[in-house]
């Protein structure tokens, strides 16, 4: 039976590896590129100081101006990146769905069933054949993209915990590729041919990363709140890489009055109670600047979480589509 199925699927073997090496040949030149532009204008040093906390204002001005270049150079890298988000979900289209599907459409799996091998049996081996492949090819895309990837988290504000970087890199395509391959072998023995089971598994693929990504992963861990005086001497100061949530200029009974803004009075204007600086606003005396974020050290962690969440998801839809099989006639 393990011959018989590496004989069925060697041929989408050779092609996604295939497509793998094209897609490494790619990648590999303009990771280099960004990573020798990274180092000439000196931002690795600039990260390191950056983090400080006693870090002179001209230095992170001068690297902020650093890091501008970098993204104005390499900035359209990002919708890249975008493209190279629906790699799982190819798999799943293409590995999955047709797994269950295409041998019910075709009858073949009559003749499987009948030739002394039960459907649990050949369940077994499909299924772990497709998704030993699928996960070593996810672990190698995972690493892979950590590696091109990091010049442009390392240059943004946002960081890894970036809503596009953040699923390309780390475990978490490990768990999103498990996951597309198992609900488009679920989708196929519900639907049992191959154009449903391939829309369901498009839809089922989107709709749950989205909901996830959205409603989900900012709530993993409790955020943590800065704040600072309106009517203060610079900026607030966050480490390089946190997820900012939700920001605004709140007054200081705690109401939010602006939204997605911040207010700095400069040195020796009339702070809020002056009815100068923010008055136009509706500031009073004590409003401050507020934002609700994630830290950037929490990136594993949340990795972590969202890999289990995905691969719980997988191991479900397996049990599932093996109980399925045997309702299939």
């Amino acid at each position: 039976m393990i011959w018989l199925a590496w004989r069925q699927h060697r041929r989408q073997i050779l092609i996604t590896l295939l497509g793998f090496a094209a897609l490494a040949a790619l990648m590999i030149p303009i990771g280099l590129s960004m990573r020798h532009t990274f180092a000439d204008l000196g931002l690795p040093e600039c990260v390191r100081q950056v983090a400080r906390a006693d870090v002179a204002p001209a230095t992170v001005d001068g690297c902020e101006a650093a890091f501008r270049r970098f993204a104005n150079r390499y900035g359209s890298m990002n919708l890249v990146a975008v493209l190279l988000l629906i790699l799982p979900m190819l798999v799943g289209l293409f590995w999955g769905a047709p797994l269950v599907a295409r041998e019910v459409e075709h009858g073949t799996h009559r003749f499987a069933w009948t030739q002394g091998v039960g459907r649990t049996h050949w369940a077994l081996v499909k299924f772990g054949l497709v998704v030993a492949v699928t996960a070593a090819v996810a672990v190698c895309y995972g690493l892979g993209m950590s590696w091109w990837v990091s010049p442009l988290t390392q240059a943004a504000h946002e960081g890894r915990l970036g809503i596009i970087v953040f699923d390309l890199q780390g475990v978490a395509p490990i768990g999103y590729t498990l996951f597309a391959v198992t609900l488009g072998i679920f989708a196929g023995t519900l639907w049992r041919r191959m154009l449903p089971a391939m829309t369901v598994t498009l839809v089922g693929y989107v709709g749950v990363r989205a909901a996830v990504a959205v409603l989900a992963r900012p709530h993993y861990q409790p955020a943590r709140t800065l704040t600072f005086p309106v009517d203060g001497a610079g900026p607030m100061r966050m480490t390089r890489g946190d997820w900012i949530l939700s920001s605004g200029v709140r007054n200081a009974d705690g109401r939010m009055v602006a939204a997605d803004a911040q207010v700095v009075c400069p040195p020796g204007a009339p702070g809020p109670g002056g009815g100068v600086c923010g008055a136009d606003l509706g500031l009073g005396p004590g409003a401050y600047n507020w934002q609700l974020y994630q830290p950037a050290n929490r990136f594993w962690l949340f990795q972590y979480i969202e890999t289990g969440i995905f691969v719980a998801l997988a191991a479900l839809l397996l049990y599932f589509a093996v109980r399925r099989l045997r309702r299939i006639a």
